[in-house]
């Protein structure tokens, strides 16, 4: 059965390249549940609400450079543009302590009870 909704991501993330990486790797583990559609990135906390504005996302993810306040920051950001908006905050750290590979299986493990929730 095809995946029935499609989902806007927006990733925060100083590392463009990375974001589109991991996305993709992570859109390929999860194309047979899931319509993901990595929208835009953000390169920081700051410069995330008005892409926000722009793009309404479904989901957001910060990544593993930011502190868990900068995350909660983007989030709330996030939701006052969309009070739906799934939000996934990649530990800190674990990019550079484990690699892109540690980030794929962290978020692949996650992002289904997440988006079903």
């Amino acid at each position: 059965m095809a995946p029935q909704k499609t989902y806007k991501l927006v990733t925060v993330n100083n590392v463009p390249e990375r974001a589109k990486k991991i996305v993709g790797r992570l859109v390929e583990a999860l194309k047979d549940q899931y319509t993901i559609v990595h929208a835009a990135n953000a390169e920081s906390p700051e410069a995330a609400r008005p892409i926000f504005d722009d793009i309404v996302p479904d989901v957001v993810f910060t990544a593993s450079m930011w502190t868990p306040e900068q995350s909660s920051h983007v989030f709330a950001q996030a939701k006052e543009v969309n009070p739906d908006c799934k939000t996934l905050a990649i530990p800190q750290g674990l990019q550079v302590d484990k690699g892109p590979e540690a980030v794929v299986e962290w978020i692949s493990e996650r992002l289904p009870a997440l988006l079903e929730s």
